[in-house]
């Protein structure tokens, strides 16, 4: 098939990599434009244009897609006879979607209509989920509403963060629009429209998020640590100053009377944070404001936490 591809982060690497080893002429690889990244602020091409420039695809880094003649008449030109977009980043506005003849496919990183929006890595694991997947389908003008061409599960371990669960949902989505293109081409594949009264949302993550919450219990704050990863990560007030969460695992024992929710408590070398109903986090490694990573029995040695004393 003759195909453009839209794509921007290292999610949507594989299935840029299966469309072109498969023999379909990518006609043009469609990318956010560089940006400034690391302490010197240099500009940092994305991880699909750095694939599409070792497989020699033309590229384009348009600034706006919406109100873009110059780069609507180069699609035009191209006549596509789909769009694939995998974590573009940007929606794709109306006369994109009615640009080729057989419409624009996504592949989403959720079981569709659940996670709907930027982040369903992140957000399935912060929410608990113990399984997930990834969905094609024909996009539409709403936000991950269009319809659903083909899904497939795949679990969520308890040592699953966002940053090993992308990479396996990405080799995933992969392997499926491969079996999708093939039928969308032959329209052989049934388009099954969302039960949007199921839909749950999992939104651009905000610094905020990270903030922990004392109402949560040990294994909620868990789950949030293993979804938040990279970035926001969890994280708290020690003494008036930030302290983030870096390592930690939900104890099986319960804090027992004494120190509310919010609380620190030390038993011998260990480290806990007292949650909600009395849950009881271990604190295995974490980062004080402006200091490198440090151990429980580091931050007990330099701190002196007192048992009971709240967190913030």
């Amino acid at each position: 098939m003759k195909l453009v591809f839209c794509g921007t982060p290292q999610f949507a690497v594989p299935t840029l990599e299966a469309l072109a080893s498969a023999g379909h002429e990518i006609q043009l690889v469609v990318t956010q434009p560089d940006r400034p990244s690391g302490r010197g602020r240099q500009l940092s091409a994305p991880a699909v244009k750095q694939v599409a420039g070792k497989l020699g695809l033309p590229i384009a880094q348009p600034q706006t897609l919406k109100n873009n003649p110059e780069f609507q008449e180069q699609l035009k030109g191209l006549a596509p006879e789909a769009i694939v977009v995998v974590a573009y980043g940007r929606i794709i506005p109306p006369w994109m979607l009615s640009l080729p003849d057989l419409g624009n496919f996504n592949v989403h990183a959720s079981l569709l209509p659940k996670l709907r929006g930027a982040a369903p890595v992140q957000w399935a694991i912060a929410s608990g989920e113990t399984s997930t997947g990834v969905t094609i389908m024909r996009l539409d003008e709403g936000l991950d509403t269009g319809p659903i061409l083909l899904q497939r599960r795949t679990p969520i371990t308890n040592d699953d963060t966002a940053l090993t669960l992308a990479p396996r949902l990405a080799e995933l989505g992969a392997h499926l629009m491969l079996q999708a293109v093939p039928q969308i081409a032959a329209k052989t594949l049934e388009a099954v429209p969302q039960d949007h009264s199921q839909a749950t949302l999992a939104p651009l993550l905000r610094k905020e998020d990270g903030l922990i919450n004392f109402s949560c219990t040990a294994e909620e704050i868990h789950n949030r640590l293993r979804g938040f990863q990279p970035w926001p990560g969890v994280y708290t007030r020690f003494r008036g100053r930030q302290l983030e969460l870096i390592a930690a695992r939900p104890a099986h024992v319960s804090s027992g009377e004494g120190p509310a929710s919010g609380s620190l408590l030390r038993r011998g070398n260990q480290l806990f944070l007292i949650c909600a109903r009395s849950t009881l986090l271990e604190i295995l490694a974490l980062q004080p404001a402006g200091k490198q990573r440090i151990t429980a029995q580091q931050f007990m040695s330099g701190y002196h936490p007192e048992n009971g004393e709240a967190l913030a």
